[in-house]
């Protein structure tokens, strides 16, 4: 799985269901995210770099410490 699009779908799965877990989502509702991410990428093209450093320090955040996630 792409790390790159892996973050940005989760992000965007927050900010529409937010205090849901992607973790229990399904996999077709995952899907859907993960084309939505693939979409916003290839858009934002050369400015992806910016998104996905502040959504690496975000995830990083909510991650315990010394946790890593999986791609």
């Amino acid at each position: 799985m792409n790390y790159q699009v892996e973050l940005v779908a989760r992000a965007f799965y927050d900010a529409e269901h937010e205090g849901s877990s992607w973790d229990g989502e399904s996999e077709s509702l995952k899907q859907e995210f993960r084309g939505y991410a693939r979409n916003a990428i290839d858009l934002l093209s050369e400015d992806i770099g910016v998104l996905l450093m502040a959504l690496e320090r975000a995830s990083a955040e909510e991650r315990p410490s010394g946790a890593r996630v999986a791609a």
